[in-house]
């Protein structure tokens, strides 16, 4: 088989030998790709995991600060209280960051929260599903009313 290629610059040059492989089959060591500026994130000296924002906690994280709870919430529905709001005010809600929190939303749901974010318009934090936490964020004005624990 011939190897030669005009239409590269300068005659004669030959195609790289891949072997018995395709060229998409191989790959070249990390950080030796032509144009690649910046080694694979850890490789600087002194560098950090990445962060995360605090409305969404790394996986695994467990704990107090950011983790889902360990324990399932109570096994009660508190009873609602009748308050009417258009929109539930973050300070009122941060009071319940870390501890497990009733909520009714205004479409009618309610589920068990442990709230760890509050932010100017929304929360979030792991919702109770019957059977394990997952994570979950609402606006706060979809938020009827709550209650903490």
């Amino acid at each position: 088989m011939n190897n030669q290629f005009p239409f590269f610059e300068g005659q004669g040059q030959q195609m790289p030998s891949f072997g018995n492989q395709f060229p998409g089959q191989m790959m070249p060591p990390i950080g030796q790709f032509p144009g690649q500026m910046m080694p694979p994130f850890g490789q600087f000296p002194g560098s950090q995991e990445p962060s995360f924002p605090p409305s969404f906690p790394p996986p695994g994280q467990q704990g107090q600060q950011g983790g889902a709870p360990t324990s399932p919430p109570p096994s009660f529905v508190p009873q609602r209280q009748s308050v009417g709001v258009y929109a539930v005010d973050p300070g009122s809600i941060r009071g319940c960051l870390y501890h497990n929190t009733y909520v009714w939303l205004t479409n009618g749901n309610s589920f068990w929260l442990y709230p760890t974010f509050v932010g100017r318009n929304s929360v979030s934090g792991f919702r109770w599903n019957g059977f394990m936490w997952t994570y979950y964020g609402t606006d706060l004005n979809r938020i009827a009313s709550f209650q903490c624990f």
